[in-house]
């Protein structure tokens, strides 16, 4: 239907904005569209007409761009109340000009329909009416088509560049009171450069991410880099159920990368409640049948979520204590964004099969010179997700698994992803605290727990069908899982790796297969990767080897639980830490081996790079000298 045609079937209905907004009566709650899809025109209508406003509550959730409504001149008139504080509103949220409502974005539309905050007006963008009478919401349905459908009166800015969008989108103009005609370009989104340490953080979100997973992929530059990786890593079959997108998402889509066809919630589409980006975004959603838009009530409830077999959840915070409480929409007692969608997406995330709840930031803050992850948060700042929701947190240093662990193992895989500079002062402040052994050792590695560069990953044949083994750099909160290895070990296997008989292993010995410092003294540990049956990282073995500088000898161990024993497992770990030595110019390895240690003498034997070995009569064992 051409403009001419609705605007003379619709003549009684068509104003321009100046008359439109004359409508409003003073003292009314006015609701503004989302996103790009605030109907701009109107808005500035609005301000233009500030001088016949009086006690006028302006409610959006997120708005882009220049707000005249919220400056300083305008008080007497209008007062915002936003449901997520953005750039453009956060100084007037800051000086008390205007409010924040902190609240789930699934309740929004509840708040709405129920009357618990009643609309008196809906300012709403759509596209022109098809030949049914329908408008399209276009981009922005997300709490916009509760507002327009609870609000008592409705005044719809109708652009021709809106994209028609399907799903749950269209709203009839019986229901709409008066209609704009304004054709304005719709505003963009573009994302900022992704940047090295933002690309790092991409990556390690990308490795969690297997094939036929569902994805939560918002807008920003983390966003950008996990799609630039994952068309790195050859996962396929993903699927999105997300509450806002961008352009990252179109080369996943075609790349097939994103098919959505193994979805266990509606196969073959997108799900989403709106959508900012550029242009070209807009015209490849434009009456796109994969993507389909619905209202936060129902995109972000934690029920449907849920039914999302792997659904991953990508969220951000900007600050975390040594606890796991995540503080993500205030500095202090500064708002600086809002609660959002993160608490709705973190727990369908963790009721999905197979799914991950992952919280993600930088490290540091100021131009590092203060830790994101603190002992305790901030004096004001507010809590989003709690210590008991919590599951995976990653920054630009590895990830830390919190979900179900002690308050002693989460400080420590917390200390192991914080900035380096920061580690040790956060061991002292939870030493302080009493959340860890007053023994605990200090923090040596200076770069990551989590070099790539360090793992390496085979399958082995068992009696029961397969194993996936990881090895990877041994960390300091595997110390649990460590002492799960050696209690696991038979008399034989313990006597022969300590040459003495443990019945009990020291915490002093826990402590020493990860008090490296990654450079001279590397310790790796072999772990059975999870699988949707069994959760939990068991670690089934363990390398390492310490460096003699002055004589370029690493002296080495391995260990094995019992029953991977004869597998090729214990191979496997030596020879992958050849492989790291080797990389740091190591020239000889050094093994001590007890004499009735027969199966480790035959694996030095069959090597073939021994290059002297002789029996210590002193210590009755036997000292091999490889060639690496």
């Amino acid at each position: 239907m051409t403009e001419v045609e609705w605007t003379e079937k619709y003549k009684r209905k068509v104003l321009n904005g100046s008359s439109a907004i004359k409508k409003i009566k003073r003292g009314s709650r006015i609701f503004l569209g989302t996103g790009c899809g605030v109907p701009y025109h109107l808005v500035h209508e609005l301000a233009k007409h500030a001088g016949e406003m009086a006690d006028n509550e302006i409610v959006h959730l997120l708005t882009l761009g220049d707000t005249p409504s919220a400056e300083p001149e305008f008080q007497a008139h209008f007062r915002h109340n936003t449901f997520f504080v953005s750039e453009n509103i956060r100084e007037a949220v800051s000086e008390g000009r205007a409010d924040y409502s902190p609240i789930m974005l699934s309740d929004i539309p509840r708040l709405f329909r129920t009357k618990r905050m009643p609309l008196d007006v809906a300012l709403i963008q759509v596209s022109p009416p098809d030949r049914h009478g329908y408008c399209s919401l276009g981009i922005s349905v997300d709490i916009t088509k509760a507002g327009a459908e609870s609000a008592d009166l409705v005044v719809a800015q109708v652009n021709e560049r809106m994209p028609l969008t399907h799903g749950d989108s269209f709203f009839s103009v019986k229901d709409i009171d008066y209609l704009v005609p304004h054709n304005e370009p719709l505003r963009e989104y573009h994302s900022v450069d992704v940047d090295e340490t933002i690309d790092r953080i991409g990556s390690y979100v990308a490795r969690l991410i297997e094939n036929e997973s569902t994805l939560e992929l918002g807008i920003g530059a983390l966003p950008q880099a996990v799609a630039t990786n994952l068309l790195e890593t050859g996962v396929k079959d993903l699927g999105v159920h997300t509450e806002m997108f961008s352009d990252s998402l179109i080369p996943l889509i075609e790349n097939e990368v994103v098919t959505n066809r193994k979805k266990s919630l509606h196969k073959d589409k997108v799900i989403a409640s709106f959508a900012m980006g550029t242009k070209k975004l807009y015209d490849y959603v434009y009456d796109n049948p994969m993507f389909h838009f619905h209202d936060t009530a129902y995109v972000n409830d934690p029920h449907v979520i849920g039914q999302n077999k792997k659904m991953i959840a990508i969220n951000s915070a900007l600050e975390i204590d040594l606890t796991g409480q995540v503080c993500a929409d205030s500095i202090g007692h500064k708002f600086y964004s809002g609660i959002g969608g993160q608490v709705d997406f973190i727990r369908g995330a963790s009721r999905s099969q197979g799914g991950k709840a992952i919280i993600t930031m930088l490290s540091t803050a100021m131009d590092g010179e203060v830790s994101r992850i603190v002992p305790r948060l901030s004096e004001g700042a507010g809590v989003v997700t709690t210590r008991g929701d919590v599951d995976v947190v990653i920054t630009e240093y590895g990830l830390a698994i919190l979900h179900g662990k002690t308050i002693r193992e989460r400080v420590l895989s917390l200390i192991a992803i914080a900035h380096p500079k920061f580690r040790n002062e956060l061991l002292e402040a939870a030493k302080t605290m009493h959340y860890v052994f007053e023994d605990q050792v200090p923090f040596q590695v200076r770069e990551t727990y989590f070099p790539i560069e360090y793992e390496s990953s085979a399958t082995f044949k068992a009696e029961d069908g397969s194993v996936r083994v990881l090895l990877r750099l041994t960390r300091p909160d595997d110390s649990d899982r460590i002492k799960d290895l050696f209690y696991d070990l038979s008399e034989e296997s313990v006597y022969f790796r300590f040459l003495a008989p443990l019945r009990a292993i020291p915490r002093s010995t826990l402590q020493d297969f990860y008090d490296v410092d990654a450079d001279r003294d590397v310790s790796i540990v072999a772990v059975v990767e999870p699988d949707e049956e069994d959760a939990s990282e068991r670690i089934i073995g363990a390398g390492r080897f310490l460096l003699n500088r002055s004589t370029n000898e690493a002296e080495f161990a391995l260990l094995v639980k019992d029953e991977f024993q004869g597998m090729g497992v214990g191979r496997f770990i030596f020879e992958h830490l050849v492989k790291i030595a080797k990389s740091k110019g190591i020239g000889t390895f050094l093994a001590i081996v007890h004499p009735q240690n027969q199966p480790m003498i035959r694996f030095l034997m069959k090597y073939g790079q021994i290059i002297e070995s002789h029996l210590s009569l002193e210590d009755d064992e036997y000292v091999f000298k490889l060639k690496l």
